[in-house]
């Protein structure tokens, strides 16, 4: 009986080693022939591979216990296992959801509630005096005079209740986040979502190639044309030459790099600070649209980040302006001098007739023309981390490009020389001053 057990141990030993064999050359085949191209599906070892790597990965990010052998629990114990850690990851996430949107709906209420309280605030003092927003009638009031009260007391006690609901939002807003968390990246996403048809510049590049080629045509024949002796007609045609430049430059080239720089610029909102950023996502329904930025407001905010005020009223330069002799000793100015100087010559003459952006920004292309450095002025802007973080979102034109394509443009102009009036918005108007 020990000899016949013997050899039934041997028999299963050499089928286990046969059954191996037998995979191992399973597995050599398949691989050949896969490698081959015979084969169109993948090896089943290689399946088996992979299948078991994502059960690896699936096992431990539900966190299961499986420590057991697979092999003695049944399907149906194998499901419930699964389905089990699955709830323990979807329910709280679902109950956070529930949770988020009922703050919401709070939130809302509370928003609607103070414009109602502000407009009762607004407008207390009126109905407590009897007068009326249209006309002088008044009426008389139908309260007892003894239960009438103090409109100054109404004001207070309805300026505190607000303080006081504020309060109360603030307080729900910032439970909101420490329990939920809010990225503040989802600000500008929620803020934006509607500019998504907005984001293709390539027709604002086509445009402001057009103007540049436009104002480079008519200024080499402008230039062409000074250098010969001419008769008074032909001076007139070349004034009229001179005229259609001046157009061009203002109401073409200016034009379009206005819009390209405006593509996807914001001014950036004066009320949301970055410690209240992340609250601003749990209230995307009463977040304020950005308010669209000029390009020359750009500018001017590169003046004020440089100190220019500072940099144009130190006493040498003061005195250099005024008797219009230059620096003691100075050196030629850099472009950021030159920008800093330009910018503010711009305000200062430009200022006091309440003139507009577009007039503004007009004259200093007009003057970075004249002096050759508009590329150099534009590289300033574009390289000013602190102005493109602030003032354009991630998918504008100067955020993706840097404004590369757009200054490789522009550089067809550097070697064209410029004598265009600056002033042309304020001229008329300077003139009817001296006459006065």
């Amino acid at each position: 009986e020990q000899e016949k057990q013997e050899q039934i141990e041997v028999q299963r030993e050499k089928q286990r080693e046969l059954i191996v064999q037998l995979k191992t050359q399973l597995d050599d085949l398949e691989t050949f022939a896969y490698q081959e191209g015979s084969y169109d599906s993948l090896p089943q070892s290689v399946v088996m591979e992979r299948q078991q790597m994502i059960i690896n990965e699936l096992i431990k990010k539900l966190d299961m216990n499986l420590s057991e052998d697979i092999a003695t629990l049944s399907p149906e114990e194998l499901r419930q296992r699964v389905d089990a850690a699955i709830a323990q990851i979807v329910n709280p996430a679902r109950v956070k959801e529930q949770l988020v949107e009922q703050l919401k709906t709070q939130i809302r209420d509370l928003e609607m509630f103070i414009s109602f309280i502000q407009d009762e605030v607004g407008s207390s003092g009126k109905a407590e005096d009897g007068h009326s927003d249209c006309g002088g009638s008044n009426k008389p009031s139908t309260q007892p005079s003894g239960s009438r009260v103090n409109p100054e007391d109404a004001r207070s006690m309805q300026e505190t209740g607000l303080q006081l609901m504020r309060h109360v939002l603030s307080m729900l807003q910032i439970f909101a986040v420490s329990h939920f968390g809010c990225a503040t990246g989802q600000v500008l996403h929620t803020l934006w979502q509607k500019d998504q048809n907005k984001q293709d510049f390539s027709p604002l590049l086509e445009k402001l190639e057009l103007s540049v080629e436009q104002v480079r045509q008519l200024a080499l024949k402008h230039q062409q044309a000074e250098h010969v002796i001419c008769s008074s007609e032909l001076q007139d045609v070349l004034l009229r030459e001179r005229d259609e430049l001046i157009l061009a430059v203002r109401r073409e080239l200016t034009v379009a790099l206005r819009d390209l720089m405006a593509h996807g610029l914001y001014a950036s909102s004066p009320g949301m600070s970055l410690a209240l950023a992340p609250i601003a996502c749990l209230i995307p329904t009463f977040a304020p649209s950005p308010r669209t930025l000029h390009p020359w407001e750009l500018f001017v905010k590169y003046y004020n980040a440089m100190n220019g005020q500072a940099f144009m009223e130190s006493p040498a330069r003061k005195l250099a302006r005024s008797f219009a002799l230059p620096l003691t000793g100075a050196v030629v100015a850099n472009p950021k001098q030159s920008l800093l100087t330009a910018i503010h010559t711009v305000l200062t003459e430009h200022s006091p007739f309440k003139c507009s952006a577009d007039s503004k920004l007009k004259a200093l292309v007009c003057m970075a023309l004249n002096e050759q450095r508009l590329v150099s002025w534009l590289n300033l802007i574009s390289k000013s981390e602190a102005l493109v973080q602030s003032h354009y979102q991630p998918w504008s034109y100067m955020a993706k490009t840097g404004f590369e394509s757009a200054l490789t443009l522009l550089s067809r102009l550097s070697n064209l020389k410029f004598n265009l009036p600056a002033d042309l918005a304020v001229l008329r108007l300077k003139n009817i001053k001296d006459a006065f």
